[in-house]
């Protein structure tokens, strides 16, 4: 999922940035040099908030999971006698 985010966020900035270069009539190199940067920036980011989300649905996965359990056990074991 980080990876999905990183590539996703990363480009957006890139286009994002050079579309504001090319409005703003920058020098390419200038130009070139914010998009390169937002990039970078934009896909580190992206990586992050996907490494956090991921671990977020795991922890609810195995919660999910141990509860499910948990009660297929409770269901399963005889009733015991007073």
């Amino acid at each position: 999922m980080a990876r999905i985010y990183a590539g996703i966020l990363g480009p957006v900035a890139l286009l994002a940035s050079l579309a504001r270069g090319v409005s703003h009539a920058w020098p390419a190199e200038r130009t070139l040099l914010m998009a390169w940067t937002s990039l970078l920036a934009f896909a580190a980011l992206g990586s992050a908030i996907g490494w956090i989300a991921e671990r977020i649905l795991e922890e609810e996965v195995r919660g999910r999971m141990a509860a499910g359990a948990a009660g297929a056990e409770s269901k399963t074991e005889p009733p015991r006698a007073p």
